[in-house]
Parts: C-alpha cells; structure tokens; sequence
C-alpha cells in the first residue's frame, strides 16, 4: 500500500471518530467490554498415529482369519507404535503447559467468574 491510502484511511477513521458535532458518527451497539464467559468449545484433538501400522495388522489379521499367533509381529509394531505416540503427547502437553498454552474453556470460565471484569466504569 502506498504511503497515501494509508494516510487517507487514517484521516477517514480520525473523522468519524471525531466529537465535532458532539457525538462520534459511530455508535457501538452494544458496550465495549469484554464477558465474564467464553464459549464452550471442545479442544482440537491431535492427529491421528499409527495409522499405516494398524493397517497392516489387520490386513494380516484377515489373511490369517484374526489369529494373534501369526500377526505377532505386526501386533508387536502396532503396540511399539502407539507407545512411541504416547509418549510424544504427553511431552507435547508438558511443553505447553509449561510455555503457558491455551487454557481449557472450563478453566477460563472458572477463572473469569472468580476474577470478573469491572462492570460500572460504561
């Protein structure tokens, strides 16, 4: 952008927040605070492991009609698979966790009700 259009936008904006004619041109409906609430959303669940390995047991799983003793290696693959996928959620949580990541909704509902905003200052 051009060093003129930003300054355009900025006189527009400076103009219709103005108070020359005793009031802003633009009134917000609604007043401009923040809730004591956020939506309850579920967190995004991680994507999904081992996914070729759990294709590969039960493909052998159906050429051997379901017998554990013939697919042992692949079962053992599978299992080795989900304990490795285990183990790098759990780091992943703690690296958030301790890097300050996004709070639960239910938590930050907790914590906006014990710790409201100030409603007498719109």
């Amino acid at each position: 952008m051009s060093s003129k259009s930003v300054i355009d936008v900025s006189e527009k904006l400076a103009r219709l927040l103005s108070r020359e004619n005793g009031r802003p041109v633009l009134k917000p409906n609604k007043p401009l605070v923040l809730k004591d609430e956020v939506a309850n959303r579920k967190m995004r669940k991680g994507e999904a492991t081992c996914i070729t390995e759990m294709s590969m047991l039960m493909a052998c799983w159906k050429k051997s009609e379901f017998n554990n003793f013939l697919c042992s290696s692949e079962i053992s693959t599978f299992y080795t698979c989900v304990e490795k996928a285990q183990r790098e959620a759990k780091l992943k949580a703690a690296q958030q966790a301790s890097h300050g990541g996004r709070l639960a909704p239910k938590q930050a509902n907790t914590l906006l009700k014990r710790f409201p905003g100030i409603k007498d200052e719109y």
